[in-house]
């Protein structure tokens, strides 16, 4: 059913019969999807912010506000009290400059200098074969409107942009003490209408790096590639307990079974990218002697049916592919290849244990990021995360003997804390009041098992009340991200909600 644009008011329906609407900057409440679609045209990669800090700046100048950046790059600006709500507490309102870049295998996209391609799709806004960047661009999308508003009544505001928040938490470990005034937090980084986030897991990232034994090519071989795609990936966190296939796993399961059967000989795996996305993809190049030639034809084929059948209704779009193709000059060495196999089947991948006090909550996990083949060396990033501080470490330690098995050389990552819900704080109870006033619903008050900043600023400002809202995301950290265009319109209204009351 398509959408139209009826009004610009945020109370009025989206959907009526007056003229149709293709663009999203057109969509309603035109305030936040106007600064949604700039954003979008904006390239902003992890760890490459520099043109949207540039836009934040113009801004900024634009609208006479006051600006500060840190020595790490996160950008503060701030707004004045509206008239009569000087002596209001000031609110920080803070949301992540990049944005998770994923593409499909068959997309030409360049995301350090490519706009977005978005469009709408019936209830959802989408991106064209690579991810939509709604996490966190409708955050930082709602702090503008609200810093270029007339007519939102608000206390004094700070507005918290940092950087690098989906592969390093940068900004968030960078951010400086003293630096912000406010004592009251709302984040605009979670992902679900009608549920208020309190809490967040905390994280680490185990790496290891093999280093690389080859031999030349056993004489009568015949050469071929395999290729896993059409997963549906997602959030490591969000989306880590969906049952979702993990082509990395899917990858090594195979090799695994074909060089016990076929005597396979492996020369490249590669698989995935982020460490904080569900591998969706995944190719190795790989020899079996000549008389096997069908024979791996037929295992890949059985394996398929398999796979196929065990994720019948998480991965519908499933392809397990091979093809032949040249001899590559090299294989890895018999027991170096036995190593790394073992080494990697055994890695676990997903959920380890669900929380014993908050029912549904997972309470840690871990994921098999990546796979990236060299000539020297393969390099396999995971991440684990848990609201329990211990259990966070000892799947760290697993993981970390699992790669010791296959002789991995292993580092850890410095780690983030997570954020230990605090259930009868008053911006929770501010939070879900609003929202049951405003839509005659009352939100769920949760705990998430994902990475917030809200752990590390609790660190530094340990007086701070804070707060988790947003619209509905699905797909996130994966070409299916998608927007829901009526949550957005609630997030809005329970934002300003909030503001208002809380200068009241």
């Amino acid at each position: 059913m398509p959408f139209y644009i009826c009004s610009d008011s945020v109370t009025e329906k989206l959907i009526c019969k007056k003229k149709p609407m293709t663009l999203i900057k057109d969509l309603s409440p035109n305030e936040i999807w106007y600064y949604f679609d700039k954003i979008t045209k904006i390239p902003r990669p992890s760890k490459h912010e520099e043109k949207i800090a540039e836009y934040l700046r113009a801004f900024a100048q634009k609208h006479q506000l006051a600006i500060v950046e840190d020595n790490t790059g996160n950008i503060i600006i701030r707004k004045p009290a509206t008239k009569g709500n000087e002596k209001t507490p000031t609110v920080i309102l803070q949301s992540h400059m990049d944005m998770v870049c994923e593409k499909n295998s068959d997309v030409i996209h360049d995301f350090r200098t490519d706009p977005i391609n978005t469009y709408v799709d019936g209830q959802w806004v989408k991106a064209k074969g690579t991810t939509l960047g709604a996490d966190d661009g409708i955050g930082m999308a709602a702090q503008l409107a609200i810093l270029a508003s007339h007519d939102i009544a608000h206390g004094p505001l700070e507005c918290l942009f940092t950087i690098d928040e989906e592969t390093g938490l940068t900004g968030a470990f960078g951010l400086e003490e003293g630096l912000l005034k406010g004592s009251i937090l709302i984040n605009l980084d979670s992902e679900d209408d009608g549920e208020i986030f309190i809490g967040c897991a905390g994280g680490i990232d185990t790496i290891g790096t093999y280093e690389t034994k080859y031999e030349p090519v056993p004489k009568g071989s015949f050469a071929f590639k395999i290729k896993i795609s059409g997963l549906t990936g997602g959030h490591s966190g969000d989306d880590i307990n969906k049952g979702l296939a993990n082509a990395n796993k899917l990858m090594v399961r195979f090799l695994w079974d074909a060089t016990e059967q076929l005597t396979l000989r492996l020369a490249s795996v590669n698989g995935g990218n982020l460490r904080n996305a569900i591998a969706r993809e995944a190719d190795a190049w790989a020899v079996v002697p000549v008389k096997h030639k069908e024979d791996i034809r037929v295992l890949l084929n059985c394996y398929t049916a398999e796979i196929e059948e065990e994720f019948i209704k998480t991965e519908p779009n499933i392809k397990i592919e091979l093809e032949s193709a040249e001899l590559p000059q090299n294989v890895l060495t018999e027991s170096f290849q036995h190593q790394l196999l073992n080494s990697l089947y055994v890695m676990p991948h997903g959920t380890i244990a669900m929380s014993q006090t908050i029912p549904g909550l997972v309470e840690t996990s871990t994921n098999l990021a990546s796979i990236k083949t060299s000539d020297k060396e393969i390099i396999v990033s995971t991440s684990q995360r848990s609201s329990i501080e211990s259990a966070k470490i000892n799947i760290a330690h697993i993981v970390e003997s699992a790669f010791r098995l296959g002789s991995a050389k292993v580092q850890h990552s410095d780690g983030y804390p997570g954020w230990t819900p605090n259930p009868s704080s008053d911006i929770v109870k501010l939070t879900v009041d609003t929202y049951q006033a405003l839509f005659k619903q009352t939100p769920e008050v949760k705990a998430i098992h994902a990475g917030l900043e809200c752990g590390l600023f609790l660190k530094k400002y340990p007086g701070l009340d804070m707060v988790s809202i947003g619209p509905t995301i699905k797909g996130a950290h994966s070409p299916e991200e998608r927007l829901n265009i009526e949550t957005v319109q609630r997030f809005w209204q329970h934002l300003v909600e909030i503001l208002k009351k809380l200068s009241a």
